[in-house]
C-alpha cells in the first residue's frame, strides 16, 4: 500500500515541479482554466465537456512528457548532439500537435456559443 501512496506522491511532485519550472505548462494551465470557465459560462453539454477535458489532459500530459524528455536529454549530454536535438524537437512537436488539435476542437465547440454574441 505504501508503494501505491508513494507513486501518487511522486506523480503530484512531478506535476508541481512542472508548474514551478515550465513556463509553457503554466500557460497551458491558464488556457485550460479559461476554457473550463467558458464551458461553464456557455453551458456546454456532456459530450462537449468530454472533448474539452480530454484536450486539456492531452496538452498538459504532452507538456509533462516534453519536459521530462528535455531534462533527461540534458542529463545525458550537455554537448550539441543531433540525436538528442531531434528527440527534443520531436517531443516539442508532439506538444504543438496536441495544442493545435485542441484549439481546433475548442473552436468547433465554442464558436456556435460565441457567434450569436458577436453577430
Amino acid at each position: 500500500m505504501k508503494k501505491r501512496i508513494d507513486a501518487f506522491k511522486y506523480a503530484f511532485r512531478g506535476i508541481a515541479l512542472s508548474f514551478k519550472t515550465e513556463l509553457h505548462m503554466r500557460v497551458h494551465a491558464v488556457i485550460s482554466l479559461f476554457t473550463a470557465f467558458a464551458g461553464w459560462y456557455f453551458g456546454i453539454d456532456r459530450t462537449e465537456w468530454m472533448f474539452v477535458l480530454l484536450c486539456m489532459g492531452l496538452v498538459l500530459s504532452a507538456e509533462l512528457f516534453n519536459a521530462s524528455i528535455e531534462r533527461l536529454a540534458d542529463k545525458v549530454s550537455i554537448e550539441k548532439d543531433p540525436l538528442i536535438g531531434a528527440a527534443k524537437d520531436l517531443a516539442a512537436g508532439a506538444v504543438l500537435i496536441t495544442a493545435i488539435i485542441s484549439l481546433a476542437i475548442g473552436l468547433i465547440i465554442f464558436i456556435p456559443h460565441v457567434w450569436p454574441l458577436i453577430s
